[in-house]
């Protein structure tokens, strides 16, 4: 099966730096298979058939910690979780220099729809969908300064979401594809 990793966290604001190199190494030496990164935030495709998404996201946990002595939190997705968010997404939301959108990728803790009556939602700002680990985000940037997304930093929330802007997570959907059909 194809997986997508999401590290939460790492090479973001000189933090938590990891080479994806030697990520890419660690992932190889736990044995997973066909593994590629993308970008230098977090963002690993792989395959494996012998683990569940649950055993394989402790795994790589723990090898993260015992190779780079970080404690970072990583999230496995399938192909088909990602293609189920991946089709409620609006082909029209882009990020750009007019619009940013999102792709808040949700931990187990908050992956049920009510979720969203815990956020600042500001409806005439906010475009907002729930589906099924995730929250579709976006706003027109013009109005970036009054948007509820600025409200999730600090909050609860904030701890058990990692996001990606929509277009780096077409590109992850597109480079899993391409990796399910080498399988």
């Amino acid at each position: 099966m194809v997986f997508v990793a999401l590290l939460r966290g790492i090479n973001v604001g000189g933090n938590n730096k990891v080479d994806m190199k030697l990520l890419k190494g660690t992932f190889e030496r736990i044995g997973l298979n066909h593994v590629l990164t993308y970008i230098n935030t977090g963002n690993i495709i792989f395959t494996d058939s012998f683990h569940s998404v649950q055993e394989l996201s402790s795994l790589l946990e723990e090898a993260i910690h015992r190779d780079f002595s970080l404690s970072i939190r990583v999230m496995v997705r399938s192909l088909e979780e990602i293609k189920t968010i991946m089709d409620a997404l609006p082909e029209h939301w882009m990020n750009d220099t007019s619009m940013r959108s999102d792709v808040l990728y949700l931990w187990d803790d908050i992956n049920e729809e009510s979720v969203l009556e815990t956020m600042v939602i500001k409806p005439e700002i906010d475009r907002v969908i729930y589906v099924s680990g995730a929250i579709l985000w976006s706003y027109d940037r013009e109005h970036a300064g009054k948007s509820g997304m600025n409200k999730l930093i600090g909050s609860k929330n904030y701890r058990n979401v990692t996001i990606r802007n929509v277009n780096t997570a077409r590109k992850i959907y597109n480079l899993m594809v391409t990796a399910a059909k080498r399988e």
